[in-house]
């Protein structure tokens, strides 16, 4: 009897050992788990230098304390939200510009070019450092674009057109999906705008850098959906 009761001890404290090196194996995975993974730096680009120039010109107008969107403002803004700018970008939802880059000219265009998008997947891609804040540029002012006035009446358009009159184009907006050309009298085209994606809630006037003067004579050719022209009197 006496050896059984110390056989039954034995294995108890043999299963109590094993269980408490269990629970601290448990105990330390779980401490592991919590400590987030340091990217590989392999990029010279970063935030300071040259990434929040890029945020600070697209996106900090929304992007900002107090703004309609979270904050970019600084590197502890940003870097939770690396991958998922990059991702935006790379998609061309953000920052919110339905017109597709290189069909016509805009003001106040929000739309990264080619280099800046480039910019920021390399330097996601690459580890998303910080770099010496001594780098940094002045913040942006504190100040959001305000609502879009409602623009004045124009020439609603639903499919192509000649026109019969000279039209001085200054701006156009869009109801939907659209591609607008025009070929003029002299057989030269002229890309006025594409909108591939179309948003609602991002929809604007695209005001022409330049007003263009479209001669008497010229087609107007629209696929999609109809579109108001606002002329320069």
């Amino acid at each position: 009897m006496r050896r059984w009761i110390r056989n039954c001890f034995s294995r108890n404290v043999r299963t109590g050992a094993a269980a408490s090196k269990a629970a601290r194996w448990a105990l330390l995975l779980l401490i592991a788990a919590q400590v987030p993974a340091h990217d590989l730096i392999t990029t010279p680009l970063t935030w300071s230098r040259e990434i929040s120039r890029v945020v600070y010109q697209h996106c900090a107008g929304c992007h900002r304390e107090a703004g309609s969107a979270f904050p970019l403002i600084t590197y502890q803004d940003a870097r939770p939200w690396a991958k998922a700018i990059r991702d935006e970008v790379l998609n061309r939802r953000m920052p919110p510009w339905d017109a597709v880059k290189g069909v016509g000219e805009f003001r106040g265009d929000l739309s990264l070019s080619p280099p800046e998008m480039d910019l920021i997947v390399n330097w996601v891609e690459g580890g998303a450092p910080e770099g010496n804040p001594d780098y940094l540029p002045a913040r942006p002012p504190a100040s959001e674009p305000g609502a879009e006035p409602v623009p004045p009446a124009g020439i609603t358009l639903s499919g192509s057109k000649t026109l019969e009159t000279p039209l001085r184009l200054a701006g156009i907006r869009p109801t939907g999906v659209l591609e607008l050309a025009a070929l003029l009298p002299d057989g030269a085209v002229r890309r006025l705008i594409w909108v591939r994606n179309f948003r609602p809630k991002w929809n604007r006037t695209y005001w022409l850098r330049k007003p263009l003067l479209l001669p008497k004579g010229s087609r107007l050719i629209l696929t999609g959906a109809s579109a108001t022209l606002l002329a320069q009197h």
